[in-house]
């Protein structure tokens, strides 16, 4: 996540990608992301499994800002929200939840 385009970055996991991201942008949870404005998904990575995941997570964290940058933009060269794509819905309303179907 970030505050924007080469901003602050912020790495994490979780088991509920919609639910944790929906938390960021609506600043509902204390900490790094709503202390520094970090409500922009720009990069996502899915795993089979959450130890992958986090070992994922850890090995990211310790990478220097120029790596993290590069795989950002190497598959979102424009920093682009990417709320939209997973939720499949452009038009959502701030404040709104996203839906679980």
């Amino acid at each position: 996540m970030a505050s924007q385009r080469n901003g602050t970055l912020y790495v994490g996991v979780t088991a509920d990608l919609l639910q944790r991201i929906w938390q960021h942008r609506e600043g509902s949870l204390e900490g790094f992301t709503r202390r520094y404005g970090v409500k922009l998904l720009v990069w996502y990575e899915q795993h089979g499994s959450m130890s992958d995941a986090i070992a994922r997570e850890k090995a990211i964290k310790k990478w220097n800002r120029a790596w993290k940058l590069r795989l950002i933009e190497e598959r979102n060269p424009h920093w682009q929200d990417l709320w939209p794509v997973i939720i499949g819905d452009s038009s959502l309303a701030a404040g709104s939840p996203p839906s679980r179907g």
